[in-house]
């Protein structure tokens, strides 16, 4: 074995045991980041059901959010809090969610969850009204390393 064989081996060996320290590192920060996001939804729901939706949704929503409603783009903020300012009183309105999947980007910057949300309402008879579906968010880390969703 030649000197440079002699040198490449150990140099190898160290290459394989960074990378796979830092696939280690990478799965760690990708579970950690989840965990995040999935602690944020949480919060998100529980507000929504103290505090009323719009309360939850202006609070949890980036500055560039953008919501389908009605088949229409709700864009921005502002755009989102004119939106809930035209719905019926959110008091009648209970809504909560739990998300049965997340993931997150590599590099931790952007993330999605989807689950099953639960709306229930008093109807204009006074009925107790429960719809059920699958909502999706994604969401996007901002400069103070807060989660807030772009899309819902």
């Amino acid at each position: 074995m030649g000197m440079r064989s002699k040198i490449s081996l150990p140099f190898m060996v160290l290459l394989v045991f960074f990378f796979s320290c830092k696939k280690e590192t990478n799965i760690s920060m990708l579970e950690s980041w989840k965990r995040e996001i999935l602690a944020t939804e949480k919060a998100f729901s529980e507000l929504s059901e103290k505090e009323g939706v719009a309360k939850a949704f202006e609070t949890y929503c980036a500055n560039d959010v953008v919501m389908m409603r009605n088949n229409k783009l709700v864009k921005g903020k502002d755009g989102l809090k004119a939106y809930f300012s035209h719905q019926t009183s959110s008091s009648n309105f209970k809504l909560s969610w739990k998300p049965d999947f997340v993931d997150v980007s590599s590099s931790g910057d952007l993330g999605y969850t989807y689950g099953k949300y639960q709306l229930t309402y008093k109807d204009s008879t006074g009925a107790q009204v429960q719809n059920t579906g699958i909502f999706h968010t994604v969401w996007k880390r901002q400069p103070d390393q807060s989660w807030k969703f772009v899309w819902d």
